[in-house]
């Protein structure tokens, strides 16, 4: 265990606070950590604040009252994994958790980023009276969750409006589908995966015909997609190649989702929910580089009904793309905060600080009407913040 510099006074066992615990996320785990310290701030019933990570960052400590490094197997190197083969196993990252919860008196706990392996193991955790927030109440509803492919059929049949997405696992299926397809704007991306890797946008599809082969869409410069990354177009020539002589999906086949290409505005949606309820959002979208942050109801309207169709339970993000009749359409749901949740606090409403005091029972349960009359729209720019950290953990 690591304790920061700054961290207030650790009370024995015999007089151990009621506790929270972030345990490693995406890119919002110092941004919470930070609000659950003004939380803490706010009440005469204090709390403790316990953070982890696989690797040590001090950038992240800082703002947790403890801290631990979470075990993990990726982080052995080699010749070590092949000591340990005959020796006794690492412990699972789930029960080393689970152990450390149970002496720190923890109350609540957010997995972050390996949600699944957690909430395999819920009674264990509900047994010790420990609340878990994984983004769902089920490995099920998570996997589906992950599976873009599975989540947009899923909300089909319960009538979500949803984008279309047709998979493909080899260059023969993406031709077929491009050949039924091939008359409208589209994109790629993985059927697993986060921050945007591997979507693109296509450009000059062929139409196959019975009579003639024409080509649709807008023209890319083959040199673009190198320059312009950022704006994620790629000749379907250049895109198709490349699939094609891909030695890493050659290795470890990626599965693929085509889809249209939504013209209209992308939002994302940071939601409080609980067993399926939504207790509190706030919408936002971008233009450049500002964040709008709000609450649009026409967006919400399709939010609310998805949460409860995969019964999310605790801090996730939704994105949703209108299409060009302005109907807002889910894209996926993320089952953990997103990275931009701190945004949230420039509203008047700071997210993080409405779930867990909620969940510590230090506020009665929040209401969606309530939270969206509270919320005060606004403009947000995020900056870049450099933090000093020591020689010795700079390679972590």
């Amino acid at each position: 265990m690591k304790t920061p510099a700054n961290a207030s006074h650790h009370p024995t066992s015999t007089e151990a606070l009621p506790a929270v615990w972030l345990a490693e996320g995406q890119s919002s785990q110092r941004d919470m950590l930070a609000s659950l310290q003004t939380l803490k701030a706010q009440f005469n019933k204090p709390f403790s604040i316990i953070a982890s990570h696989r690797h040590d960052r001090p950038e992240i400590f800082e703002f947790a009252d403890s801290a631990y490094c979470e075990p993990s197997a990726s982080a052995i190197d080699s010749d070590k994994q092949a000591m340990l083969a005959t020796a006794e196993p690492l412990m699972p990252r789930w029960a080393f958790v689970l152990e450390q919860a149970k002496a720190n008196n923890v109350k609540v706990l957010l997995t972050g980023r390996n949600g699944i392996d957690y909430e395999a193991q819920r009674e264990a955790f509900d047994a010790a009276g420990i609340r878990l927030l994984t983004g769902a109440t089920s490995v099920a509803a998570l996997e589906t969750i992950d599976d873009k492919f599975a989540f947009m059929q899923q909300c089909h049949e319960h009538d979500i409006p949803v984008a279309e997405a047709w998979r493909f696992d080899t260059v023969a299926e993406l031709e077929a589908l491009l050949a039924t397809h091939g008359h409208q704007p589209l994109c790629v991306k993985p059927v697993t995966g986060i921050f945007a890797q591997g979507f693109w946008r296509l450009g000059k599809v062929k139409e196959m015909g019975k009579d003639e082969t024409k080509e649709t869409g807008e023209p890319y410069d083959s040199f673009e997609h190198l320059y312009f990354t950022e704006e994620k177009k790629i000749d379907i020539t250049q895109f198709i190649n490349a699939y094609t002589n891909s030695v890493m999906v050659q290795e470890r086949p990626i599965p693929m989702l085509l889809m249209p290409y939504l013209s209209g505005q992308e939002y994302s949606i940071d939601v409080v929910c609980e067993y399926g309820e939504v207790l509190a959002a706030v919408t936002r979208y971008k233009t450049g580089k500002i964040q709008h942050i709000g609450y649009e109801q026409a967006v919400m309207d399709v939010v609310i009904p998805l949460i409860k169709a995969f019964d999310c339970d605790g801090i996730v993000s939704v994105q949703t793309k209108a299409d060009d009749d302005g109907q807002h359409r889910v894209l996926e749901i993320n089952s953990r905060p997103s990275g931009g949740i701190d945004y949230t606090t420039h509203s008047g409403v700071d997210l993080t600080q409405v779930g867990f005091a909620y969940w510590l029972g230090l506020t009665d349960k929040p209401k969606l009407v309530d939270i969206a009359q509270q919320i005060v729209p606004c403009q947000v720019r995020s900056i870049m913040v450099g933090v000093k950290i020591e020689a010795d953990e700079a390679e972590a």
